[in-house]
Protein backbone atom coordinates (compact mmCIF):
# COMPACT_ATOMS: atom_id res chain seq x y z
CA UNK A 1 0.00 0.00 0.00
CA UNK A 2 1.35 3.46 -0.71
CA UNK A 3 1.30 6.72 1.86
CA UNK A 4 -2.70 6.63 2.23
CA UNK A 5 -3.88 5.25 5.47
CA UNK A 6 -6.47 2.11 5.23
CA UNK A 7 -9.11 4.82 6.42
CA UNK A 8 -8.59 7.30 3.11
CA UNK A 9 -8.46 4.36 1.22
CA UNK A 10 -11.79 2.82 1.97
CA UNK A 11 -13.62 6.09 1.67
CA UNK A 12 -11.69 6.91 -1.69
CA UNK A 13 -12.78 3.51 -3.36
CA UNK A 14 -16.03 3.53 -1.67
CA UNK A 15 -19.30 2.98 -3.73
CA UNK A 16 -22.21 3.74 -2.00
CA UNK A 17 -24.29 6.78 -3.80
CA UNK A 18 -26.39 9.20 -1.07
CA UNK A 19 -29.79 9.04 -2.09
CA UNK A 20 -29.76 12.84 -1.80
CA UNK A 21 -29.23 14.83 -5.08
CA UNK A 22 -27.40 17.94 -4.34
CA UNK A 23 -27.57 21.83 -6.33
CA UNK A 24 -25.25 22.98 -8.66
CA UNK A 25 -22.45 24.74 -7.20
CA UNK A 26 -23.48 22.48 -3.81
CA UNK A 27 -20.28 23.15 -1.31
CA UNK A 28 -18.59 20.94 1.34
CA UNK A 29 -17.56 23.65 3.65
CA UNK A 30 -15.33 21.50 6.28
CA UNK A 31 -13.02 18.73 5.23
CA UNK A 32 -9.25 18.53 5.76
CA UNK A 33 -6.24 16.86 3.64
CA UNK A 34 -3.48 14.73 5.36
CA UNK A 35 0.06 14.08 3.40
CA UNK A 36 2.84 12.63 4.60
CA UNK A 37 5.26 14.61 2.14
CA UNK A 38 4.50 17.62 5.09
CA UNK A 39 5.83 17.23 8.66
CA UNK A 40 3.31 17.20 11.55
CA UNK A 41 3.79 19.85 14.27
CA UNK A 42 5.59 18.59 17.28
CA UNK A 43 3.26 18.41 19.42
CA UNK A 44 0.54 16.83 17.54
CA UNK A 45 -2.04 15.44 19.28
CA UNK A 46 -3.88 13.95 15.98
CA UNK A 47 -1.54 12.14 13.32
CA UNK A 48 -3.68 10.60 10.69
CA UNK A 49 -2.43 8.71 7.88
CA UNK A 50 -2.36 10.25 4.19
CA UNK A 51 -5.97 11.39 3.20
CA UNK A 52 -5.15 13.35 -0.12
CA UNK A 53 -6.50 15.31 -2.89
CA UNK A 54 -6.87 12.39 -5.30
CA UNK A 55 -8.84 10.26 -2.27
CA UNK A 56 -11.40 13.57 -1.51
CA UNK A 57 -12.00 14.23 -5.46
CA UNK A 58 -13.42 10.46 -5.33
CA UNK A 59 -15.69 11.58 -2.34
CA UNK A 60 -16.89 14.27 -4.47
CA UNK A 61 -17.27 12.34 -7.20
CA UNK A 62 -19.77 10.33 -5.37
CA UNK A 63 -21.90 12.88 -3.36
CA UNK A 64 -21.92 15.08 -5.67
CA UNK A 65 -20.42 18.35 -4.41
CA UNK A 66 -18.20 20.48 -7.00
CA UNK A 67 -16.90 23.63 -4.40
CA UNK A 68 -15.29 22.69 -0.98
CA UNK A 69 -13.67 24.44 1.60
CA UNK A 70 -10.50 22.73 3.38
CA UNK A 71 -9.66 23.45 6.65
CA UNK A 72 -6.10 23.41 8.27
CA UNK A 73 -5.80 20.48 10.12
CA UNK A 74 -4.39 20.94 13.70
CA UNK A 75 -1.87 18.21 13.14
CA UNK A 76 0.12 21.10 10.95
CA UNK A 77 0.02 23.78 13.20
CA UNK A 78 0.64 27.02 11.63
CA UNK A 79 2.76 25.51 8.73
CA UNK A 80 -0.12 26.27 5.71
CA UNK A 81 1.63 24.84 2.56
CA UNK A 82 -0.04 21.98 2.67
CA UNK A 83 -3.16 23.97 2.75
CA UNK A 84 -2.14 26.19 -0.13
CA UNK A 85 -1.14 23.54 -2.13
CA UNK A 86 -4.07 21.60 -1.68
CA UNK A 87 -6.29 24.91 -2.52
CA UNK A 88 -4.43 24.89 -6.25
CA UNK A 89 -5.69 21.56 -7.09
CA UNK A 90 -9.19 22.62 -7.43
CA UNK A 91 -9.54 24.73 -10.91
CA UNK A 92 -10.64 28.06 -8.75
CA UNK A 93 -13.49 25.78 -6.90
CA UNK A 94 -11.68 25.77 -3.73
CA UNK A 95 -11.11 28.09 -0.53
CA UNK A 96 -9.01 27.34 2.76
CA UNK A 97 -9.33 27.95 6.50
CA UNK A 98 -5.90 28.66 7.78
CA UNK A 99 -4.27 28.30 11.07
CA UNK A 100 -1.78 31.37 12.11
CA UNK A 101 -0.87 32.97 15.39
CA UNK A 102 0.30 36.39 16.41
CA UNK A 103 4.01 36.05 14.78
CA UNK A 104 1.84 36.15 10.96
CA UNK A 105 2.98 39.09 9.17
CA UNK A 106 0.48 40.92 7.07
CA UNK A 107 2.04 40.54 4.34
CA UNK A 108 2.16 36.56 4.96
CA UNK A 109 -1.78 36.80 5.57
CA UNK A 110 -1.95 38.62 2.34
CA UNK A 111 -0.40 35.72 0.47
CA UNK A 112 -2.79 33.22 2.06
CA UNK A 113 -5.79 34.87 0.77
CA UNK A 114 -4.22 35.35 -2.40
CA UNK A 115 -3.72 31.40 -2.15
CA UNK A 116 -7.55 31.23 -1.68
CA UNK A 117 -7.23 31.74 2.73
CA UNK A 118 -10.71 33.24 3.68
CA UNK A 119 -10.73 32.45 7.50
CA UNK A 120 -8.79 31.40 10.28
CA UNK A 121 -9.26 28.06 12.84
CA UNK A 122 -9.36 28.09 16.32
CA UNK A 123 -8.81 25.15 18.33
CA UNK A 124 -9.66 25.68 21.56
CA UNK A 125 -10.03 23.76 25.15
CA UNK A 126 -7.38 22.84 25.47
CA UNK A 127 -5.11 25.72 23.53
CA UNK A 128 -2.42 24.44 21.22
CA UNK A 129 -1.18 26.42 18.78
CA UNK A 130 -3.86 29.26 19.05
CA UNK A 131 -5.57 30.72 22.47
CA UNK A 132 -8.32 32.31 23.22
CA UNK A 133 -6.47 35.19 23.86
CA UNK A 134 -5.63 35.07 20.40
CA UNK A 135 -8.71 35.63 18.59
CA UNK A 136 -9.59 39.35 19.27
CA UNK A 137 -6.46 40.43 18.13
CA UNK A 138 -6.39 38.19 14.96
CA UNK A 139 -9.82 39.36 14.08
CA UNK A 140 -8.77 42.81 13.86
CA UNK A 141 -6.56 42.19 11.56
CA UNK A 142 -8.13 39.98 9.12
CA UNK A 143 -11.27 42.38 8.77
CA UNK A 144 -10.30 43.83 6.15
CA UNK A 145 -9.92 40.44 3.68
CA UNK A 146 -13.11 40.13 4.56
CA UNK A 147 -12.56 37.08 6.31
CA UNK A 148 -14.16 35.45 9.47
CA UNK A 149 -12.68 33.31 12.67
CA UNK A 150 -13.72 29.73 12.92
CA UNK A 151 -13.62 28.07 16.41
CA UNK A 152 -13.52 24.16 17.53
CA UNK A 153 -14.33 24.10 20.86
CA UNK A 154 -16.66 21.76 23.77
CA UNK A 155 -19.89 24.04 24.19
CA UNK A 156 -18.75 24.64 27.93
CA UNK A 157 -15.81 26.50 26.37
CA UNK A 158 -17.56 28.93 23.88
CA UNK A 159 -20.63 29.79 26.49
CA UNK A 160 -17.83 30.89 28.76
CA UNK A 161 -16.46 33.26 25.94
CA UNK A 162 -19.64 34.19 24.91
CA UNK A 163 -18.60 38.12 25.45
CA UNK A 164 -15.83 37.67 22.80
CA UNK A 165 -18.02 35.82 20.37
CA UNK A 166 -20.58 38.93 20.38
CA UNK A 167 -17.89 41.57 20.04
CA UNK A 168 -15.86 40.66 16.98
CA UNK A 169 -15.51 42.82 13.43
CA UNK A 170 -15.89 39.97 11.04
CA UNK A 171 -18.45 36.73 11.78
CA UNK A 172 -17.13 33.72 13.76
CA UNK A 173 -18.39 30.25 12.88
CA UNK A 174 -19.03 27.17 14.85
CA UNK A 175 -17.74 23.96 13.95
CA UNK A 176 -19.67 20.80 14.01
CA UNK A 177 -22.87 22.31 15.66
CA UNK A 178 -21.02 24.24 18.13
CA UNK A 179 -20.17 20.37 19.89
CA UNK A 180 -23.83 21.18 21.84
CA UNK A 181 -23.73 18.11 24.32
CA UNK A 182 -26.76 15.50 23.68
CA UNK A 183 -29.50 14.51 25.05
CA UNK A 184 -32.15 18.25 24.63
CA UNK A 185 -29.36 19.81 22.68
CA UNK A 186 -31.56 22.53 21.51
CA UNK A 187 -32.66 23.72 25.20
CA UNK A 188 -28.81 24.04 26.09
CA UNK A 189 -28.21 27.96 27.09
CA UNK A 190 -24.88 27.49 24.19
CA UNK A 191 -27.54 26.10 21.28
CA UNK A 192 -29.44 29.48 23.09
CA UNK A 193 -26.35 31.71 22.68
CA UNK A 194 -25.48 30.62 19.17
CA UNK A 195 -29.05 30.82 18.05
CA UNK A 196 -28.95 33.99 19.30
CA UNK A 197 -25.53 35.01 17.08
CA UNK A 198 -27.02 33.70 14.10
CA UNK A 199 -30.28 35.52 14.28
CA UNK A 200 -28.06 38.83 15.22
CA UNK A 201 -25.83 37.91 11.99
CA UNK A 202 -22.80 37.83 13.84
CA UNK A 203 -22.34 33.60 13.18
CA UNK A 204 -22.77 30.76 11.42
CA UNK A 205 -22.42 27.56 12.02
CA UNK A 206 -21.48 24.16 10.21
CA UNK A 207 -24.18 21.33 10.33
CA UNK A 208 -21.44 19.15 10.35
CA UNK A 209 -19.64 15.92 12.49
CA UNK A 210 -23.39 14.79 13.68
CA UNK A 211 -21.33 11.74 15.33
CA UNK A 212 -19.36 13.88 17.62
CA UNK A 213 -22.13 14.41 20.90
CA UNK A 214 -25.31 11.79 18.84
CA UNK A 215 -26.16 9.76 21.71
CA UNK A 216 -28.50 7.94 18.97
CA UNK A 217 -25.22 6.81 16.61
CA UNK A 218 -25.41 5.88 13.14
CA UNK A 219 -27.06 5.51 11.13
CA UNK A 220 -29.77 8.05 11.83
CA UNK A 221 -27.91 10.14 14.27
CA UNK A 222 -31.45 11.52 14.90
CA UNK A 223 -30.87 13.77 17.99
CA UNK A 224 -28.20 15.54 15.92
CA UNK A 225 -30.78 15.69 12.94
CA UNK A 226 -33.25 17.62 15.26
CA UNK A 227 -30.55 19.98 16.38
CA UNK A 228 -28.97 20.41 12.80
CA UNK A 229 -32.63 21.38 11.99
CA UNK A 230 -33.35 23.37 14.35
CA UNK A 231 -30.14 25.51 13.33
CA UNK A 232 -31.50 25.46 10.20
CA UNK A 233 -35.02 26.34 10.93
CA UNK A 234 -34.42 29.75 13.22
CA UNK A 235 -31.51 31.14 10.54
CA UNK A 236 -31.18 29.27 7.28
CA UNK A 237 -29.15 31.90 6.12
CA UNK A 238 -26.49 31.54 8.73
CA UNK A 239 -25.86 27.54 8.32
CA UNK A 240 -23.56 25.47 6.04
CA UNK A 241 -22.76 21.69 5.48
CA UNK A 242 -19.53 20.42 5.90
CA UNK A 243 -18.64 16.57 5.29
CA UNK A 244 -16.01 16.77 7.81
CA UNK A 245 -14.30 14.08 5.90
CA UNK A 246 -11.74 12.13 6.53
CA UNK A 247 -13.30 11.86 10.39
CA UNK A 248 -9.66 12.40 11.64
CA UNK A 249 -10.84 12.08 15.32
CA UNK A 250 -12.92 8.82 14.73
CA UNK A 251 -11.39 4.95 15.20
CA UNK A 252 -11.09 3.35 11.91
CA UNK A 253 -13.63 1.45 12.97
CA UNK A 254 -15.43 3.63 13.41
CA UNK A 255 -15.33 5.58 10.25
CA UNK A 256 -18.77 7.04 9.37
CA UNK A 257 -20.73 7.09 5.86
CA UNK A 258 -20.21 9.61 4.22
CA UNK A 259 -23.42 9.02 2.25
CA UNK A 260 -25.68 8.79 4.75
CA UNK A 261 -23.96 11.79 6.81
CA UNK A 262 -24.83 13.63 3.35
CA UNK A 263 -28.37 12.17 3.62
CA UNK A 264 -28.78 13.12 7.27
CA UNK A 265 -28.05 16.43 6.59
CA UNK A 266 -31.18 16.04 3.91
CA UNK A 267 -33.66 14.32 6.30
CA UNK A 268 -32.62 17.81 8.70
CA UNK A 269 -32.89 19.89 5.97
CA UNK A 270 -35.93 18.64 3.75
CA UNK A 271 -37.11 21.63 1.74
CA UNK A 272 -35.26 22.41 -1.57
CA UNK A 273 -35.03 26.12 -1.14
CA UNK A 274 -33.08 25.90 2.05
CA UNK A 275 -30.65 23.80 0.82
CA UNK A 276 -29.85 25.86 -1.89
CA UNK A 277 -29.30 28.53 0.67
CA UNK A 278 -27.35 25.95 2.91
CA UNK A 279 -25.30 24.11 0.30
CA UNK A 280 -24.67 27.16 -2.49
CA UNK A 281 -25.66 30.14 -1.62
CA UNK A 282 -24.20 30.79 2.12
CA UNK A 283 -21.32 29.25 1.47
CA UNK A 284 -20.65 31.60 -2.25
CA UNK A 285 -20.97 34.73 0.31
CA UNK A 286 -18.92 33.56 3.04
CA UNK A 287 -16.00 31.84 1.23
CA UNK A 288 -15.96 34.67 -1.60
CA UNK A 289 -16.89 32.24 -4.82
CA UNK A 290 -17.78 34.21 -7.87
Amino acid sequence: MDRRSAQAVKWSEGTEQPNTRVPLDACDCHHHIYDARYPFAGKAALRPGDALIADYKALQKRIGTTRNVIVQPSSYGTDNRLLLESIGHFDGKARGIAVVDTEVTDVGLRELHSGGVRGIRFNLAPPGTTTLAMVKPLAARIATLGWHVQVNAPAAFLLEARAIWADLPVPVVFDHLARVPQPNATQHPAFLMVRDLLQQQKAYVKLSGFYNESLVGAPSYADAVAEAAAYAREAPERVLWGSDWPHPTEQPHKIPNDAGLLDAFAEAVPGEAVRQLILVDNPARLYQFS
